[in-house]
């Protein structure tokens, strides 16, 4: 049932008339001591820098339903984490709607490491159909993007290849890019520059010049207060949805069919238990035509799963995710256990987004 596909035709979004009406970020909150009562926070070590960080914390919650990671990275403030907590609770306490296909294809994910370093970051995937370049990392250059990207296409000369500049590129610096890397043959490119303005000028400014390189919105649909205003602007060819920024699978899955435009899903350096989320989201999308970003579990050294959510032959398997049995390991939860005081952060950060939600 796996469903999978070639590139996008660029075309415009097809949307309602009328406004959209999504569901709630969250269902039916449980009483906050409950979700604290069951809160586990770990600290696990990724095997290369990653967001500029060697560490990832999450906290873990336990429901009737199964678990639920709650772990927006640390610099968001509690409005934008607040959606994060809301994926958790219904992850734990709901659980997931039904699956369309009983596996997911992922991508590899290749940080900014240097070109030299590019085999060592892809043999932790084995076999995937496509692979995604971080680029425009502060601190280097057009030419390191141009080496990485030539070592990915070197590796691996059939894969798909995106390439993902976290919003960091000026338009005109988007553009020289993606011109300087479209020889290696770019299946999109996720958000190059910040906002739908800038999405729009360069997606504009490509076709100007005859250069058919889909774009991507990510943070533009993530981090927005209203996450649908990408499509209606046309500012995009596709979206890339997470299910805990967005507040969850059924809230992902809302926004994708009122947005009217393809999807990939991706995850956002989660554990194996964040990554059940999105696997699930994937599951569930009607149609799933690009590989999805969620093999980022091949960046940890451990995980809390074992085994853990990470890529066989370039799929992830749906059945253990819909039927509850991707859970945490004792053991490995004791083993990478937070310290005191970073668990006290992490309750207190829930407890703060949870009176988020409550008065929502």
């Amino acid at each position: 049932m796996t469903a999978t596909g070639p590139g996008l035709p660029r075309s415009e979004p097809t949307l309602p008339r009328s406004a959209p009406t999504l569901p709630r970020s969250a269902p039916t909150l449980p009483p906050c001591l409950e979700l604290e009562a069951s809160a586990v926070v770990v600290r696990l070590p990724l095997t290369v820098r990653f967001r500029g960080v060697l560490e990832r914390e999450a906290l873990l919650l336990r429901g009737p339903a199964g678990w639920g990671e709650f772990a927006p990275f640390l610099e968001y403030d509690d409005a934008e984490s607040s959606r994060w907590l809301a994926s958790a609770i219904e992850a734990a306490w709901e659980g997931f709607p039904a699956p369309v296909r009983d596996r997911v294809p992922v991508n590899a994910t290749v940080p900014a490491v240097p070109a030299d370093r590019v085999k060592e970051v892809l043999a932790k995937y084995g076999a995937v159909p496509a692979v995604k370049v971080k680029v425009a990392e502060r601190g280097q250059g057009l030419g390191d993007d141009v080496a990485r990207v030539a070592a990915v296409r070197d590796a691996l000369p059939d894969a798909a290849l995106r390439i993902d500049a976290n919003a960091a590129w000026t338009v005109d610096e988007a553009v020289a890019a993606i011109l300087a890397l479209y020889p290696y043959g770019l299946e999109y490119a996720e958000q190059p520059v910040a906002g739908i303005e800038g999405l729009a000028a360069v997606r504009a400014r490509l076709a100007a010049a005859g250069m058919t390189v889909p774009i991507a919105a990510d943070e533009s649909v993530r981090k927005a207060e209203d996450p649908l205003r990408v499509a209606r602007a046309g500012a995009a060819d596709l979206i890339v949805v997470k299910a805990a920024p967005l507040g969850g699978v059924r809230r992902a899955l809302a926004i994708v069919r009122e947005a009217g435009l393809p999807a990939v899903v991706s995850s956002a350096l989660d554990t194996s238990i964040g990554l059940s989320a999105g696997v699930a989201l994937a599951a569930a999308l009607p149609e799933l035509p690009h590989a999805c970003g969620l093999g980022t579990g091949a960046l940890f050294e451990y995980d809390v799963v074992r085994p853990a959510l990470v890529p066989d032959g370039g799929f992830l398997p749906v059945a253990p995710v819909v039927s509850g049995a991707v859970t945490p390991d004792p053991e490995l939860l004791a083993e990478h256990a937070a310290p005191a005081e970073r668990r006290a952060w992490w309750l207190e950060r829930l407890r703060r987004c949870y009176a988020l939600l409550a008065g929502s």
